[in-house]
């Protein structure tokens, strides 16, 4: 960093908003409000002679990541569109077919600092191509594994991971510096349609190529054909831009990357990126066990109320629920993204913390419909499709937002290790065990219950009612982030614009005279 860096601690300003702020109008350094109504961003022209990039070749590179993005839904949740006949073939109970999540999302939380760290400091297009390559690879030699081998079946599931880790942490730094303000976050919300769309897609590819071809085996080898396709696209077609240019003043230094501890002290002390970060694990939690259990979950509420036969050993399962599952999921997506986004765009005008406000909202929401929909699967499948519907497209309002805050309030140079660690945390307390567990306290409630087709879905009915109680504990999470979002989002423009240094350990000191000289001591000494 620059020579200011050594600066004495006290001589930094903590609290921004006392006096007038660098970088507001009138000030040297104004680049408009991001959230603004009216933002004073680069013009196109600016924009692509910072990042060397056209407007149209900046839109096809948001493009292919879109697509890439949407691949990696689709895969992920094949597994769960074909999850009734994968324990058939198996003969696994419900707590192993919750361990195939869990495997992948484990080795893809681990595997996600280490592409941080990496995506912060090389070329992010190269380290994306060879990700997905070999994530391509894996997921087509997970299709021909035998029936005595439910480990090698985990083991490739684990090694997707690499892929998903190699993506998922470094795309939205791109499209980050690429644009700024409300033209990113209309990027974002594009690129983040992709997920709920791509998992839906993932439901309905598995169930139909199944259909067709009358083996499951044949729904795991789409994704891998189409992932040569995107790593084609990938080196064609996507540049790698500046990191921060297009948020910085046109005289203020680049910003250099600090060392990866500097950069989790400083993600530690950001308490708008670790709130969010806790709410969005609430997301993933009920995402990932829906993701799974939906499908078995409706199937057994069907069977239960006689609507279709049980799924019997050596038998093909025989529903439609996966389908129409992942039609749900599309359409409640796309609804839920972009609902969210427009009413946090709306909110901004009036209310600085609309993000995390529309955050909250979605997820308290979300937790009663959630609850209603399993609390009315004996009684009505129409009811539970209903809850369904608004519930997860209260729950998928928090998408893009939540990506969206993550890049304002944390900057650039850090910003590939703070999705990495947005990652584990989401993960590791999320969706990593979510599926297991659920599938776990099915398998108790079911021992403890006469063997039959109505012990099963009351079983997983009340184990997957924790779904609600979780989301309820996110909203609470984002209601927390709003204390906290302005002053966290203006210490990083100022950071970015070249206006505020960030003390290092040794800045916590201050110079006072000893004995004819100066010496520099902790303020901590002084005080007392």
């Amino acid at each position: 960093m620059s020579g200011s860096d050594t600066a004495p601690f006290l001589s930094q300003a903590d609290d921004t908003g006392d006096g007038p702020v660098p970088g507001t109008p009138g000030l040297p350094g104004y680049m408009g409000n991001p959230k603004s109504e009216n933002p004073e961003v680069p013009d196109r022209e600016r924009l692509q002679r910072i990042t060397g990039l056209s407007a149209g070749r900046s839109a096809l590179i948001v493009a292919v990541l879109c697509y890439i993005n949407l691949l990696n839904y689709m895969d992920r949740f094949t597994v769960a569109g074909v999850l009734p006949d994968i324990e058939q073939f198996f003969d696994i109970g419900d707590s192993s077919s919750g361990l195939i999540q869990t495997v992948f999302i484990s080795s893809y939380m681990v595997l996600a600092p280490v592409f941080g760290y990496l995506g912060d400091r090389y070329n992010r297009k190269y380290l994306m191509c060879g990700g997905i390559a070999f994530w391509s690879l894996v997921t087509l030699g997970s299709s021909f594994i035998p029936r005595e081998r439910f480990w090698l079946l985990l083991l490739t599931r684990g090694l997707v991971g690499v892929g998903e880790a190699s993506y998922s942490t470094i795309a939205p730094t791109l499209i980050a510096d690429l644009f700024v303000a409300d033209q990113r976050s209309r990027m974002l919300s594009v690129f983040y349609f992709a997920i709920p769309v791509g998992s839906g897609l993932g439901y309905i590819a598995g169930s139909k190529v199944k259909d067709m071809a009358g083996d499951w085996h044949w729904a795991l080898r789409v994704t891998p054909g189409l992932g040569v396709v995107a790593v084609l696209l990938l080196f064609l077609v996507v540049r790698e831009p500046p990191r921060g240019a297009v948020e910085r003043l046109s005289d203020s230094p680049p910003l250099n990357p600090t060392s990866w501890w500097a950069d989790l002290r400083a993600l530690a002390r950001n308490p708008s990126f670790i709130l969010s970060s806790l709410g969005f694990t609430a997301v993933a939690f009920v995402t990932g066990s829906l993701a799974l259990w939906a499908p078995a979950f409706l199937l057994r509420s069907r069977v239960v109320l006689g609507e279709t036969p049980p799924c019997l050993p050596g038998d093909s399962c025989s529903s439609s629920d996966s389908l129409i599952f992942g039609l749900i999921t599309c359409l409640t997506g796309v609804l839920g993204v972009g609902l969210g986004v427009e009413f946090s765009r709306r909110l901004r005008r009036s209310n600085p913390r609309a993000d995390p406000l529309v955050c909250a909202a979605g997820l308290l929401g979300s937790a009663p419909f959630l609850f209603l929909s399993l609390a009315c699967a004996r009684g009505s499948i129409v009811a539970t499709y209903i809850f369904i519907f608004i519930g997860e497209t209260l729950l998928s309002m928090n998408w893009a937002i939540v990506a969206d805050i993550l890049l304002y309030v944390v900057i650039p140079t850090r910003r590939s290790t703070a999705e990495a660690f947005q990652i584990v945390l989401s993960h590791l307390l999320g969706d990593a065990g979510s599926p297991y567990l659920i599938g776990l306290i099915s398998d108790r409630l079911r021992r403890t219950w006469p063997p039959s087709f109505l012990s099963e879905f009351r079983a997983l009915q009340f184990s997957l009612m924790l779904c609600a109680f979780v989301g309820a504990l996110g909203g609470a999470a984002f209601l927390g982030t709003a204390i906290f979002i302005e002053g966290d989002r203006r210490r990083a423009q100022l950071h970015v614009q070249g206006l505020l240094h960030e003390a290092r350990p040794e800045d916590d000191r201050i110079v006072v005279p000893q004995r004819g000289r100066s010496t520099r001591v902790p303020v901590s000494s002084v005080l007392i």
